[in-house]
């Protein structure tokens, strides 16, 4: 919970401040996130306006996840921006008498509670928004053997020799075919055992 006391509601006031935080649980995604109890630093400013404060900021937090190709572990540095309005908890009542009947924007409109914010369902959609999808080592990342799962990136040369069984009828049809094309080599003139 953040406070928004010394900012007062005079409009136009502002204040910026600076915190490092506690990452909650659960800031991420399966393959990648912000290892709970991680410092997650916030950069913010906060905005008086008519219906609320605006609070703005960046918050940077290191990353921990595995490469989606190689399953290696992986660290990263993660910066994510942000916006949101707290209403003023009367600027409700305030708005009512201009409706507008858009009750889904009502369910998604941030409260003050006293002068008191919470911060955290915005920060965690701007966190998982900002996540890789498929995150990687490196771009070039080539992943595991499908056959053994062997790393290729530390044996680019592997490979096997074993044929996949959904191919094996074709590797027998071109060894059929290479063999065919010995016996359909031409045969002298005076061989005509064959042909009677």
């Amino acid at each position: 919970m953040f406070d928004t006391r010394e900012l007062g509601r005079r409009p136009g006031a502002l204040k910026r401040l600076s915190r490092s935080v506690p990452a909650p649980k659960d800031l991420g995604i399966e393959v990648i996130g912000v290892r709970e109890g991680s410092t997650v630093e916030l950069d913010l400013r906060l905005e008086s306006v008519m219906e609320g404060v605006l609070v703005t900021g960046t918050a940077r937090a290191p990353l921990t996840g595995e490469c989606v190709r190689c399953l290696e572990p992986l660290e990263r540095e993660l910066e994510a921006d942000f916006q949101e309005m707290y209403s003023y908890p009367d600027a409700d009542d305030r708005s009512r008498h201009a409706d507008t009947g858009d009750d889904a924007e009502e369910e998604d409109t941030l409260f003050l509670e006293g002068d008191l914010f919470d911060l955290e369902p915005v920060l965690r959609d701007a966190v998982v928004l900002a996540l890789p999808l498929q995150p990687v080592c490196r771009e070039d990342c080539p992943g595991l053997c499908a056959e053994c799962g062997a790393r290729l990136a530390e044996d680019p040369d592997h490979h096997h020799d074993a044929v996949d069984i959904r191919w094996a009828a074709l590797q027998g049809l071109a060894e059929a075919t290479s063999d065919g094309e010995k016996d359909n080599a031409p045969r002298p003139r005076g061989d005509d055992s064959q042909e009677k």
